[in-house]
């Protein structure tokens, strides 16, 4: 969605295998242990609050922790300028872990606590959601009976002050943003809104607890085909979406399109749990293994609420880590159909440490395995900004944007692995898709991408567009509601004015892609998430060749 605020995980990566890096991860492993050890405090504790084995892991104060103690003490105590002890130490950690891999992170405490917010599905808050037009913040949304519906804080207010602070104007980043919002449950926060352009008043909202689904939206498509667009394998994902599917199968749902694009992963143990619910009982779906980490294996059981059904998984190459291992785990067991785009290639599992001033460490501990014995992760030999741009480097080589077919020498690379089905697989990067879909980018002119990178079809949308109220069913309006050439004409003048500049051709070439554009911001305006994804859904190529492919198999 183009404005919910939202924090993304990036938890997976890779281990490095040759003999020389093998060592430099060892020896990096120990100075880890002594900087954290000495630094930031004597426990580790694992992301689900539970001590690794039955106890702690103590970290002894020997000659050379002790060293940096006290050559860390000598620096703030008597170097010639004056600087940030605490900035030196961070800077020391940082320098131990770009040793290993690009996804092993340290966290200062605030991006842990949002970070395991987010995944756990709750926070303290109020309950909005907003979008930060021309430097306010405008309310699109309002959590039915939270603390913001319940002190009066409605829909299209826009805040201009947080307790007493002007926002107006300034240009404020989405932490900050979070840090002024978010509180304990029980305390005040002060929002001095605008409403109808005229009325100012302040509203004093009492913060309470914040209960968020990893579900985004579930509906049926038609009367047999349910679709479920999960955004992230948090606590709550296993009970969101048993719930989903339950809801879905009272409605008729005989087949299931299961949407994990854009789902950057989360907690292993959703992503098994999930699994478990399309495959029979004493099925592998995952083992992990590290240096450190025997081997475990992650079996299905016989409670699966959907085994028999036809299913189709969807990824792209934002698809990463848990969303990885449920699809590969149905594809390696050929329970199902994966559509779309090779995915990002993520393939180790992270285990969180947190500290007793509420940093945490992110280290990557194990590989992760599908059935079939495939890793999935890609390469970082070239570094951490070559792995990072990779997905970009496909869009270059034309693999995203291609008529379908991945290129030869990304798969000639790849180790091959067959399935009972006789189905022909490739691992070390990404899980291909069984078919593939690529980007329409047919729309997506210079001028359409300055439009979204630059906020204007926000602003359009929300500036001129919301002033009158939709009128009838989300159905009513999803076939109704057409930009006419007039309003068409009228954003052009507004791009043209905050000096995005384009030729007719690409105006008339991104008409359409920017109208299905706005009608789904409108949608989700008006309607929420289901306003959202069924507007953006209907011409989804995806979904239709999904669609497609499930009622051939009746």
């Amino acid at each position: 969605m183009f404005f919910m605020l939202s924090v993304y995980i990036c938890a997976l990566a890779t281990l490095m295998t040759k003999p020389t890096k093998k060592n430099i991860l060892i020896a990096s492993g120990y100075a880890l242990v002594m900087i954290l050890g000495m630094i930031i405090g004597p426990k580790f504790v694992k992301e689900n609050g539970d001590p690794k084995n039955g106890s702690f892991l103590p970290f002894g104060m020997n000659r050379q922790s002790s060293n940096l103690d006290e050559i860390l003490e000598i620096i703030d105590e008597n170097y010639v300028d004056s600087i940030n002890i605490d900035t030196v130490k961070e800077e020391a950690i940082q320098g131990v872990l770009k040793h290993l891999d690009p996804h092993t992170k340290y966290l200062p405490p605030i991006d842990a606590k949002l970070l395991s917010e987010d995944l756990e599905g709750n926070f303290d808050g109020i309950g909005i959601e907003y979008y930060v037009l021309n430097d306010t913040m405008l309310v699109t949304a309002v959590t039915p009976g939270g603390p913001a519906e319940k002190y009066g804080l409605l829909q299209g207010d826009r805040i201009l002050k947080i307790n007493n602070k002007e926002i107006t104007g300034i240009r404020l980043t989405g932490k900050q943003i979070v840090e002024s919002i978010r509180g304990r449950s029980g305390t005040i926060v002060d929002l001095t809104v605008k409403r109808n352009n005229s009325l100012i008043k302040t509203i004093s909202v009492v913060r309470g607890r914040i209960t968020i689904s990893s579900i985004d939206v579930a509906y049926m498509i038609d009367s047999q085909t349910g679709y479920i667009k999960l955004s992230k394998f948090g606590a709550e994902t296993a009970t969101d979406f048993a719930n989903s599917l339950s809801n879905l199968q009272s409605k008729g749902m005989k087949s299931l399109i299961l949407d994990l694009r854009e789902n950057g992963g989360g907690y292993l143990n959703a992503a098994t749990e999930l699994a478990d619910e399309f495959l029979p009982d004493k099925k592998l779906i995952v083992y992990t293994q590290g240096v450190h980490e025997p081997r475990s294996d992650y079996f299905s059981t016989a409670d699966g609420k959907f085994e028999q059904g036809k299913l189709v998984v969807l990824i792209d190459e934002n698809s990463a880590s848990a969303s990885e291992i449920l699809a590969g785990a149905i594809q390696d067991l050929d329970r199902g159909t994966i559509i779309g785009r090779r995915s990002f290639g993520k393939g180790l599992v992270q285990e969180q440490f947190d500290f007793s001033d509420g940093s945490a460490l992110n280290l990557t501990i194990a590989r992760y395995y599908t059935p079939s014995g495939r890793s999935i992760q890609k390469s970082y030999k070239n570094g951490t900004d070559a792995y990072y741009s990779e997905v970009s480097d496909r869009y270059k080589n034309g693999e995203l944007s291609s008529d379908g077919k991945i290129n030869d020498t990304i798969l000639s690379k790849q180790e091959k692995y067959t399935t009972k089905g006789g189905k022909v697989l490739y691992g070390g990067g990404g899980i291909m898709p069984d078919i593939y879909i690529p980007i329409d980018t047919s729309g997506y002119t210079s001028f359409y991408r300055n439009l979204l990178s630059k906020g204007v079809l926000n602003d359009y949308a929300f500036n001129y567009l919301t002033k009158s109220q939709a009128k009838g069913s989300l159905n009513t309006f999803i076939s109704a509601f057409k930009l006419d050439d007039d309003r068409y004409s009228k954003l052009v003048s507004l791009a043209d004015k905050k000096g995005i500049k384009a030729n007719l051709n690409e105006i008339e070439t991104s008409k359409e892609t920017i109208k299905r554009t706005i009608k789904a911001l409108l949608a989700k305006y008006y309607y929420g998430d289901l306003g959202y994804y069924k507007a953006l859904n209907m011409d989804d190529k995806a979904i239709s060749r999904s669609i497609g492919l499930l009622e051939s198999k009746n």
